[in-house]
C-alpha cells in the first residue's frame, strides 16, 4: 500500500543522493572536486535531512498502522505524499549534479528519476493524499 511506495521511492532516494555525493567528489571543474563548492555541499546537505524526515515519517506510519492507530489513514497518506515527493526531488537534484550524464541511460539516476516519479501517482495520486489528510484535519 502506501507504505510500502513511500519506502521504494526512498530506496531510490537514498541510491541517487550516494551516487551524487560519489559524482561530486570525483568530478573536477575550475581545478577542484564538485564536492568543494558550497552549493553543492548544501544541496547534499538538505538531501540528507529531507531523506531522514521522510524515512522517520514512513517508520511512523507504518507503526500507526500496525497498531491501528485512529489517525492511521491520515498519517499513512502523510507518509506516502511526503515521502514520495522527497524521492522526486532526490533523484532531480543528483540528476542535476550529474550533469548531461545524468540523462544518460548508461548512469543510474536518470532511471531512479523515471521510478521514483511514477511513485507519486501510486496508491493515489499525491493530491488525493492532500485530500485524504486535509479531511482528516478537518474533521471531515
Amino acid at each position: 500500500g502506501r507504505i510500502n511506495i513511500g519506502t521504494t521511492a526512498l530506496g531510490g532516494a537514498a541510491e541517487c543522493l550516494e551516487l551524487a555525493a560519489d559524482h561530486i567528489s570525483s568530478r573536477k571543474q575550475f581545478g577542484r572536486t564538485l564536492d568543494q563548492f558550497q552549493y553543492l555541499r548544501f544541496k547534499i546537505a538538505d538531501m540528507a535531512t529531507e531523506l531522514t524526515a521522510a524515512r522517520l515519517l514512513v517508520f511512523q506510519a507504518a507503526e500507526m498502522y500496525d497498531e491501528k492507530h485512529p489517525a492511521r489513514t491520515m498519517h499513512c497518506a502523510m507518509a506516502k505524499r511526503f515521502a514520495t515527493d522527497v524521492g522526486f526531488n532526490i533523484c532531480n537534484n543528483s540528476l542535476q549534479m550529474h550533469g548531461g550524464y545524468g540523462y544518460i541511460k548508461e548512469y543510474s539516476p536518470e532511471r531512479y528519476l523515471r521510478d521514483v516519479r511514477v511513485h507519486q501517482i501510486l496508491e493515489g495520486t499525491n493530491e488525493i493524499m492532500k485530500h485524504i489528510i486535509s479531511r482528516s484535519v478537518l474533521g471531515e
